[in-house]
């Protein structure tokens, strides 16, 4: 099975094993056909092959970039733009889609980079309360539940093909502190990198964007 065949089985019967604390909805966006149709030709596109790659997680995805495309930090804009998969969803950017893919061009494009690395989150399913997005340990209830998936998917992911010396956290603080936590229960990598959040250079640093950019490019060529 390609590296590719096995990202889609797994995100096509994603299904949370709990049920969610009052207000909290989970978006799960790959039931939709039109998502499922976006990630066949994003993945059967980069991921076509048997390589072994480094996975990067982010937290959980949000409303704007993978809970629209069903692919992590990657908008509809830069869907299109960047990956060359047309689609019929409202060009509205997400910040963080807009830092991941200026990185990916610096590194060189997508075909060089996705050839390399494989970005998925620590859930692979986003969550929404009040309109708003949820991170996956802001919620007490949603945090002490959601362990067990958050381990399932991790093992299935690095089955695809996942080099388990480096694990590169997009997320310097919380979600680096929970993913080393997980990590150091279950032993999934030697190591564990934290990198600056997108949403937080693109907010409150977009001046230095460059400079950050730099700081993902020097990780990578350090440890991979």
């Amino acid at each position: 099975m390609t590296f590719a065949n096995a990202i889609l089985r797994f995100l096509f019967h994603l299904q949370l094993p709990f049920k969610l604390p009052k207000d909290v909805e989970v978006m799960n966006v790959h039931q939709n056909q039109e998502v499922q149709n976006a990630c066949e030709q994003f993945y059967q596109k980069y991921y076509n092959d048997n390589n072994i790659r480094h996975i990067m997680l982010g937290i959980n995805p949000g409303r704007f970039g993978g809970g629209i495309t069903g692919i992590p930090f990657t908008d509809p804009i830069r869907l299109e733009r960047n990956c060359g998969v047309t689609n019929n969803w409202q060009k509205k950017q997400e910040l963080s889609s807009v830092f991941i893919y200026d990185m990916i061009e610096a590194y060189g494009g997508t075909d060089t980079f996705y050839k390399r690395y494989y970005i998925s989150a620590i859930s692979p399913l986003g969550f929404v309360k009040d309109g708003k997005n949820l991170n996956y340990y802001d919620d007490k209830s949603l945090m002490k539940k959601i362990e067990p998936f958050v381990a399932d998917c991790v093992k299935k992911q690095l089955a695809f093909g996942i080099s388990t010396n480096i694990c590169f956290c997009i997320g310097e603080g919380t979600n680096l502190k929970h993913l080393q936590n997980f990590n150091d229960k279950y032993k999934w990598f030697d190591e564990v990198i934290g990198l600056p959040h997108p949403r937080f250079i693109m907010q409150y640093k977009l001046k230095q964007k460059d400079v950050y950019i730099q700081k993902y490019l020097d990780a990578f060529k350090k440890y991979v």
